[in-house]
């Protein structure tokens, strides 16, 4: 693998993009990904790996509820790679080789930064907690499989809740149970990673669900 500074801080996903040709280049044995949307490393997608590289990619459940993150996903399965599914809270990582990692922050500056980090000590965290929770997770086939009538519903529930239509003539319109649908609300309000209706609706909106 290519080297770098010990520590470099880029912000925007083109500068990215540009300061890790090298790194995903040099990459010959292994990449591992935890992210909980397509956004934060789409322009890093479109480096190259060598054949042969092990892939794993770790999201978060309301990946399944996007069309087109779900598709990705699938597709990677469809090509070899590893994709597992965690409830838990995953900070945007991305490892090169077991040597290089690459850590999304946040908006804070107006464009978002990006660590890429080399130093063996942060590095073996930052993989020890990705393979914690790689253990953790569930085969993205399993989940999507316990998932599928929950991403049906989805949108339909989605479109109630920004309606702020009650939960009784939520439940008539989609032929549930004001118990059953009460469930699925519950069940979106996790796959999203909300703590509230009003919550989940915004992040519905951040993923262009809705």
């Amino acid at each position: 693998m290519a080297q770098t500074q010990p520590v470099t801080v880029v912000r925007g996903p083109q500068e990215l993009f540009e300061r890790t040709v090298r790194l995903f280049e040099g990459t010959t044995t292994s990449f591992d990904c935890a992210a909980k949307d397509l956004a934060t490393w789409h322009n890093a997608r479109h480096h190259t790996l060598r054949p042969g590289v092990a892939m794993r990619k770790l999201y978060r459940p309301s990946a399944l509820l996007d069309p087109s993150l779900s598709q990705h996903l699938h597709t990677m399965v469809e090509r070899g790679a590893g994709v597992r599914i965690t409830d838990e809270d995953i900070n945007e990582t991305i490892i090169l080789d077991r040597r290089a990692i690459i850590l999304a922050g946040d908006t804070s500056y107006g464009m978002r930064s990006y660590s890429i980090i080399t130093v063996p000590e942060v590095v073996h965290g930052v993989l020890s907690l990705f393979d914690a929770a790689w253990r953790a997770a569930t085969d993205l086939a399993v989940f999507d499989r316990d998932a599928a009538e929950l991403r049906q519903l989805a949108p339909r529930i989605l479109d109630h809740l920004n309606a702020g239509a009650t939960d009784e003539s939520a439940a008539r319109a989609l032929g549930l149970s004001v118990r059953t649908y009460r469930r699925r609300v519950a069940e979106l309000m996790a796959a999203l990673g909300a703590t509230s209706r009003f919550q989940a609706g915004a992040r519905a909106q951040e993923l262009g669900l809705i």
